[in-house]
């Protein structure tokens, strides 16, 4: 059984299944009974969809690999309802609203999600439920299986040696990069100015004279909104966005337009557009208040200390980071930049300004405070920590063994799970249609649906 893969794909299943619904509906069948829990061939059918959707090739077998991984869903499924593991529904909602979210920013809105799904919101949330239930239960059960499994250094280093050496990956230079940053708070005449700027943008929209959406296009200070005049699709209960400005957001009455307020983003006006209980359309402007070389001159000073301080080792990096940066999401990774393999960066994953300041710190060091303006054009400070840098090379112990220790132990994870597969799965209900009964990948559970049918 070759669980590996059907381990890995288990949110592509049960997440967008549903969506991806054709417009003409064939006639559906089940092909496969787990206990009391079915597979229509529809799931395999829009799970196949999916994943050519995305681009993922698809082998020969791959309908016989899907219901396998299917089947292996609900296993897991049933084993964790018998074992009582507990899943609430406001846990499922959540993950359904996060989904949902997802879909209205890579299609644009929510009528576009609409259309392209062929159902309400409301229907699709309906759809999702049974699927993300089961996600959550597999994901559970599957953790109950595997989470108390650890790996030592042998083991690893038995792993790894087991490997044909033309099969290891080749690595181009990587880092580990940290950064202090610092936001000099602007002068209260600049504050001021932004707070008269916007009201002065609210009376010529109430006043008829010009279009919210027009005004943000023109003046807002927000990228990930200003090509669409403003606008977002927001859920009452998404944690992604400003406390302050969602709270301001919900206070509205439809059409009316918020005074001047302030987050750490700088200062906002915002309009209702339309409401339909936790779920609303918004428009707004932001304005940044602008820092002058006087702010920034003692942002260089409080960073200067804090570098001082680091270099002496009267306080280590994460603590630095802690106490002083400004970044709030940095204080979860003691200050490091996180790319695709954790804090590990290949050069293209940084920003241009840090790639040129890294080629003059070595191993250890810290920089001179730097400006920096961040991906919303918010002017600020730096020091930057040159934690870890490696020369390109083949995978190897010495360099990568966090990585290979990764990988060792997600192999005997999912040779755990195949055993428990193996064992506990042997008295379970099992049916499969005769279509799937030539599957290689099927072998365990059509031996058992064999056992059942006798």
């Amino acid at each position: 059984m070759k669980n590996k893969i059907a381990f890995t794909l288990v949110s592509l299943l049960v997440i967008t299944s549903t969506f991806a619904q054709p417009k003409k509906v064939l006639a559906d069948k089940i092909i496969a009974v787990v206990g009391n829990k079915i597979i229509l061939k529809s799931d395999v059918d829009n799970s196949l969809l999916d994943m050519q959707r995305q681009g993922v090739e698809l082998s020969s077998d791959a309908r016989c690999m899907s219901l396998e991984q299917a089947i292996g869903i609900k296993a897991l499924v049933l084993q964790a309802e018998k074992d009582s593991l507990p899943v609430t529904d406001e846990e499922v909602e959540a993950e359904i609203d996060n989904q949902i979210r997802y879909f209205i920013s890579q299609y644009g809105s929510k009528d576009e999600v609409e259309r392209i799904a062929g159902k309400s919101l409301y229907q699709l949330k309906e759809d999702f439920k049974e699927g993300f239930r089961d996600r959550k239960l597999a994901t559970a059960m599957r953790n109950k299986i595997v989470g108390d499994i650890k790996i030592t250094p042998n083991e690893v280093k038995s792993y790894f040696e087991k490997i044909p050496v033309d099969s290891l990956p080749y690595y181009e230079t990587e880092v580990e990069v940290g950064q202090i940053l610092v936001y000099p708070k602007a002068s209260r005449d600049a504050e001021q100015y932004c707070i008269e700027q916007l009201t002065d943008y609210k009376k010529q929209i109430e006043s008829g004279k010009k279009a919210f959406g027009t005004m943000a296009s023109v003046y807002t200070e927000d990228p990930g909104s200003k090509d669409r005049g403003g606008m977002y699709e927001i859920n009452r209960n998404q944690k992604d966005l400003d406390p302050i400005w969602m709270s301001k957001a919900f206070t509205l009455k439809e059409g009316q337009i918020s005074a001047p307020f302030k987050t750490k983003f700088g200062y906002h006006i915002i309009q209702l557009v339309s409401r339909m209980g936790d779920d609303a359309v918004v428009r707004h402007i932001l304005k940044i208040p602008q820092v002058t070389q006087v702010e920034l001159k003692i942002g260089f000073s409080k960073l200067d200390s804090v570098r001082a301080k680091l270099i002496a080792g009267t306080i280590d990096f994460g603590e630095a980071v802690s106490r002083y940066s400004d970044d709030e999401s940095s204080k979860f990774t003691a200050g490091m930049i996180q790319g695709r393999d954790g804090n590990f960066l290949t050069i293209d994953q940084l920003d241009k300004d840090l790639v040129v300041k890294l080629k003059d710190l070595k191993v250890g060091e810290y920089s001179q405070p730097l400006e920096y303006t961040d991906e919303r054009g918010k002017k600020g400070l730096r020091v930057i920590y040159l934690k870890s840098k490696s020369e390109p090379h083949r995978e190897n112990l010495k360099d990568d063994y966090n990585k290979i220790a990764q990988r060792a132990i997600e192999e005997k994870k999912e040779t755990a799970l195949e055993k428990w597969f193996d064992v506990k799965t042997k008295g379970y209900y099992i049916k499969i249609d005769a279509d799937y009964l030539n599957c290689a990948s099927l072998k365990h559970w059509i031996e058992i649906a064999n056992a059942s049918a006798k």
